[in-house]
């Protein structure tokens, strides 16, 4: 299970292109054990132009998160903070990016990195659907949540929609009804009464396996 991020940290900091970019270029390199070329990134970026490609690998290296030696060939070569101490979460179940569904409770503990868990408690679950794919937050993903029942405007929130029902998106309260937002351009929000959404935690990260079976 590789360490992806912070959310906090994540949405402040990449584009969600320099995300999309980097995401591919370390799980390249995971695989591979060198780095893709810019050929490669804009294959699977879906851009035709090197000189695009190159100006998110500059964006990225200007942030800290890639370095590169300049005339040496798949030269973008991943800055990694080294492994953090890791806890233990409770792995709940699983929530779905998608429709809200009702969640299920699984008796297994996971593996976190410490520097991602803050203050209060947190549990940790597995990622369905692809209604925030456009946040890179794809099916198995595990999310750790910080547990609270309050969220800030535009938070990315596990709720539970009318007592049964259990989905993970934006959290937008309005005058009467709370709009949950996801992150896919095919799919609508769901709108619902305030009195029938219960925030259950804010999500604070994110572990990816980048060898699913």
């Amino acid at each position: 299970m590789a360490y992806v991020g912070d959310m906090r940290t994540r949405n402040a900091r990449f584009t969600p292109k320099q995300r999309q970019a980097y995401d591919f270029i370390r799980s390249y390199e995971a695989e591979h054990g060198y780095a893709p070329s810019l050929k490669e990134i804009g294959d699977h970026m879906g851009l035709s132009a090197v000189s695009t490609v190159h100006e998110h690998l500059t964006n990225l290296e200007a942030k800290g998160f890639i370095r590169r030696e300049e005339r040496i060939p798949r030269s973008a070569m991943i800055t990694v903070r080294p492994p953090a101490p890791a806890v233990e979460l409770q792995l709940l179940g699983s929530v779905v990016a998608g429709p809200p569904t009702e969640s299920f409770a699984a008796e297994e503990a996971i593996s976190v990195p410490r520097d991602m868990v803050g203050r209060g408690a947190h549990f940790a679950l597995r990622v369905m659907g692809e209604s925030m794919c456009d946040e890179n937050i794809t099916p198995g993903d595990v999310l750790v949540v910080q547990q609270t029942s309050r969220a800030e405007r535009g938070a990315l929130v596990v709720a539970l929609v009318e007592g049964r029902e259990t989905t993970v998106k934006r959290f937008f309260p309005e005058r009467n009804h709370v709009r949950l937002q996801p992150s896919n351009r095919s799919m609508a929000p769901i709108r619902v009464p305030k009195a029938a959404v219960q925030v259950q935690g804010v999500v604070v990260g994110l572990l990816r396996n980048y060898r699913r079976p």
